[in-house]
């Protein structure tokens, strides 16, 4: 009998991993097809005129003990609302139809600070759910921007499922964080800038969370640049995912998790990172925290924690360039209290 049911559930386990294979393999082929380098190419002269083209900077390798290597950092920290978030934002609003009731979003506070900012310049209702890990510097700016506010549960989970239990309420259309074609089409605008005002790295250090940022970005490239992810090791949601074939839980903690921690990335994010992301780093809460002091000593750039990540890599030799490589790093949010001008 023992025998018997073993091999019901070897089977019923064996047409389940057929299942996901197949179902992954269609969700392969529509986001491929829809996230590439032309159809991001055609998103960007729609909202070009509502972003802000950031600055591109190089430092000097040996001012970070890299001597003979070749640093760009993209500062889209310098973006409207405070990260990269923003290009996503103005993408689901200006290439979908947005109802009369608005849009909702969850985020761990930079897309929600971005899709807030996008309904005001666009004069829509936004209704936004963060979760209480959320920093205070982000929730000010959802507030200024006018949304409505909700905040409640301790992971981008808690506020992802409030926001969808919204959206089927109202109407609302759903502006995901980072598993939305549109969304990944928006991020990807970063590589088409970052060509064209210094030409391709070799390497692109990428900070991943939920993966929107990293999709985009690989999609724009399509294996022309080696493009690796940088994760904490206590969010290592697109590590996990690889080694798995497939998205699935990882931890969500450290002291970037309220930007790089949604417990797993999505599935059109795994769509392009298996095909066009080189591998996957990790690193430390300390290597973070190190970044961001390194931003602030060099260039007086104050960076959040998700958005000094993919520095950290560098810094902390989790990567180590090869001698005259030149690597661009994306600095990607730069939303925090860590600067008080009241003291200076």
């Amino acid at each position: 009998m023992l025998a018997n049911r073993l091999s019901v559930e070897l089977l019923q386990e064996n047409e389940m991993s057929k299942e996901q294979t197949v179902a992954n393999a269609a969700v392969t082929s529509t986001t491929i097809e829809r996230v590439n380098t032309a159809a991001i190419d055609a998103v960007y002269p729609v909202i070009a005129p509502h972003i802000r083209r950031t600055p591109v900077i190089d430092i000097d390798g040996a001012d970070v003990d890299l001597a003979g290597r070749r640093v760009t950092l993209k500062l889209e920290l310098m973006q409207h609302s405070g990260s990269f978030k923003a290009r996503g934002a103005f993408t689901n609003l200006m290439t979908r139809n947005v109802p009369a009731a608005g849009v909702v979003a969850a985020s761990g506070g930079n897309h929600g600070a971005a899709v807030a900012f996008a309904a005001m310049r666009r004069g829509v209702p936004a209704k936004i759910f963060v979760p209480s890990i959320s920093s205070p510097a982000k929730i000010n700016r959802i507030r200024d921007y006018g949304a409505d506010l909700v905040v409640g549960g301790e992971r981008y989970a808690d506020a992802l499922a409030a926001s969808e239990a919204w959206a089927a309420e109202s109407g609302a259309m759903n502006v995901h964080a980072f598993d939305q074609i549109e969304t990944l089409l928006g991020q990807g605008t970063i590589g088409l800038e970052l060509d064209e005002q210094a030409g391709a790295p070799d390497t692109l250090l990428v900070a991943v969370g939920g993966g929107g940022l990293i999709g985009g970005i690989a999609a724009w490239y399509a294996g022309r640049v080696k493009v690796i992810g940088v994760e904490p090791e206590l969010a290592p949601t697109l590590s996990k995912a690889l080694a798995a074939g497939r998205p699935v839980d990882a931890e969500a903690g450290g002291i970037a998790a309220d930007s790089l921690a949604p417990r797993r990335v999505g599935e059109h994010v795994f769509a392009i990172a298996s095909r066009h992301v080189d591998r996957v780093v990790l690193v430390p809460d300390e290597a973070i925290r190190k970044a961001q002091e390194t931003l602030w000593r060099l260039l007086r750039v104050v960076a959040e924690p998700g958005g000094a990540a993919a520095f950290s890599a560098l810094i902390s030799g989790r990567y180590q360039p090869r001698p005259g490589e030149r690597v661009g790093v994306m600095v990607s949010g730069g939303n925090t209290v860590a600067v008080d001008f009241g003291r200076s």
